[in-house]
């Protein structure tokens, strides 16, 4: 019997719903493994179909084309290695999410997943049937459990395999980023190994799909919690891993060992990523954005600079009466620093028209902020113009502390298609771009050194709609606002938890307030990068009639 085992693994970027595209990249993939005479390729959890499909997979036609892909792939690689390969399964009338081994022309094991999320992002409960705990199934000389995903996250289903006869547990995923998402993965694993004391690999898919963005950083380890192989965060890569028999059983031989970033480039490369995916897969190349001369539009840049290229990314100055030369200024030199084209199309003229034309209807009242969203939704008005135009998807530039408050106007400056920022609170807007202007990586295709002007971080924020205006005119300090949404929204704590803490009872209340009479906005805004458990969207779910208020 072989003493030898040789796996590729595949830690690739597919695209929802584009099966033949997916097939094509496992192909590839199986080319390689060949090449280096690898006993079987690994993929990831629901390769074939992308992840996740959310509904699509209830639509027959679909199914039914992803298992054809899969027989096809079969049939086209019976010369060579093993696929191990995610896609949904049909148990009679019962979906399930699966994975398959495809060995000399045909599909010789399907695994079925036992665990089915049902929190955070995930509704898997509602698309797929839970099936009873699968044994393992053979390669060559090697038995291998597969715990699919959320099945690892359990002790149950490694435990089985283990107990069954597997010799390595091979985990595919589908595991999209949050921060400090890698090491919640590596204590789980490392809890899987300890308990079942079997090598495991643990492979993560790479890639944005909506506001989900998954960032690989696969890897192996050996009994004990040893880490043999760590393969890169974010980025596509396939590596081969040798396992040799020992007295003691499977052991993996040391491999690649790409760090893990730390969480503030991991957060900013899950937004160019995020954003840069999504233009992509939704058939878009170059981006139209407002650039203020403030910090949100000015990061927002940079993203996408780095995400498509400067050359793609078109900025345009849209001035009122209320636009001071700074920002002007600002907006200039940002755009000068990034290599961005940038225009400048004053709402003067558009906001008199507006003004003039509702005169009549409005004789008698005071200007207030019905006159300051006039100017933002005429700015997002020539925006989408431009974009509708140009074929550019227009880019949304609210920070989550905005979006939380409502402090932003829909059908103004929340028109786009993509929020990049939507899940970074403004506190660390302000220090992401710092870690932007001090940084550069080979990922980014914008250029390095300083690329948000200093005034740009420094001066107070403001939303320029009437004179000498600041936020803070209108919100708490963002650091007090910051803290108070981190509680309410992420933490989910009460307004008796926050006034023990120290903030002020009646400004905790006014944030409660402000963040559930926005919930309509948030309904109809685009989506974003998700960067934490808690973003707005599939994470957080509330109700928009809503009447509750914490009474304590």
């Amino acid at each position: 019997m072989a003493d030898r085992f040789r796996l590729t693994l595949a830690q690739l970027n597919p695209t929802t719903g584009a099966l033949a595209g997916n097939a094509a990249l496992a192909r590839a993939a199986w080319d390689q493994a060949k090449a280096a005479g690898a006993d079987m390729l690994a993929l990831t959890e629901m390769f074939i179909t992308g992840y996740q499909t959310q509904d699509l997979i209830l639509k027959p036609v679909f199914v039914a084309e992803a298992i054809a892909a899969i027989r096809q792939l079969a049939a086209d690689c019976a010369d060579g290695p093993a696929i191990g390969i995610g896609g949904p399964a049909l148990m009679g009338s019962r979906l399930h999410n699966a994975y398959y081994i495809l060995q000399g022309g045909a599909i010789t094991a399907t695994v079925l997943k036992h665990h089915l999320p049902n929190a955070e992002v995930f509704d898997e409960k509602r698309i797929f049937t839970a099936a009873e705990v699968n044994g393992p199934y053979v390669v060559g000389p090697l038995r291998i459990g597969t715990p699919i995903c959320e099945d690892a996250w359990h002790t149950d289903v490694a435990e089985t395999l283990a107990e069954t006869g597997a010799e390595i547990l091979l985990v595919p995923n589908g595991s999209p980023y949050h921060r400090g998402k890698p090491d919640v993965r590596l204590n789980l694993m490392v809890s899987r190994v300890v308990e079942t004391g079997l090598p495991l690999v643990y492979l993560n898919m790479v890639g944005g799909q909506d506001d989900q963005v998954f960032d690989g950083s696969s890897l192996v380890l050996n009994p004990g919690g040893q880490l043999a192989v760590q393969m890169p965060q974010f980025d596509s890569c396939i590596t081969h891993v040798d396992f040799t028999r020992t007295a003691a059983g499977w052991r993996a031989e040391p491999g690649m060992m790409e760090p893990i970033p730390k969480i503030w480039e991991a957060d900013y490369r899950a937004c160019v990523m995020g954003l840069g995916d999504y233009m992509a897969k939704t058939g878009f190349t170059r981006a139209i954005l407002g650039l203020s001369g403030g910090i949100d539009s000015a990061l927002v840049a940079a993203i996408a600079a780095d995400a498509l290229g400067p050359e793609n990314v078109h900025c345009v100055m849209l001035p009122s009466a209320y636009t001071s030369d700074h920002s002007l200024e600002d907006a200039g030199e940002a755009a000068r620093l990034l290599g961005c084209r940038l225009d400048t199309v004053p709402i003067s003229g558009p906001q008199d028209a507006v003004t003039q034309a509702l005169a009549p209807l409005f004789a008698g009242t005071e200007p207030g902020l019905t006159e300051e969203n006039i100017q933002s939704r005429l700015r997002g008005l020539m925006l989408m113009a431009l974009s509708n135009k140009f074929g550019a998807m227009l880019r949304t530039t609210g920070n989550k502390s905005e979006v939380a408050v409502g402090y932003c106007t829909i059908y103004g400056d929340m028109n786009g298609g993509y929020n990049p920022i939507k899940d970074m609170y403004k506190t660390r807007v302000f220090e992401t771009c710092r870690w932007r202007n001090a940084n550069h990586r080979p990922w980014m295709k914008g250029p390095a050194g300083v690329v948000i002007p200093d005034r740009v971080i420094t001066k107070p924020p403001s939303a320029e709609l009437r004179p000498d205006q600041k936020d803070e005119d209108s919100l708490p300090p963002y650091e007090v606002l910051d803290a108070i949404l981190e509680g309410l929204v992420d933490r989910e704590e009460s307004v008796a938890d926050l006034v023990a803490k120290g903030f002020d009872r009646a400004t905790v209340k006014r944030v409660e307030h402000l963040l559930y009479i926005s919930e309509y906005k948030r309904f109809q805004s685009a989506p974003g990068t998700r960067l934490t458990p808690r973003a707005f969207w599939l994470d957080r779910r509330y109700p928009i009639a809503n009447r509750f208020r914490d009474p304590s």
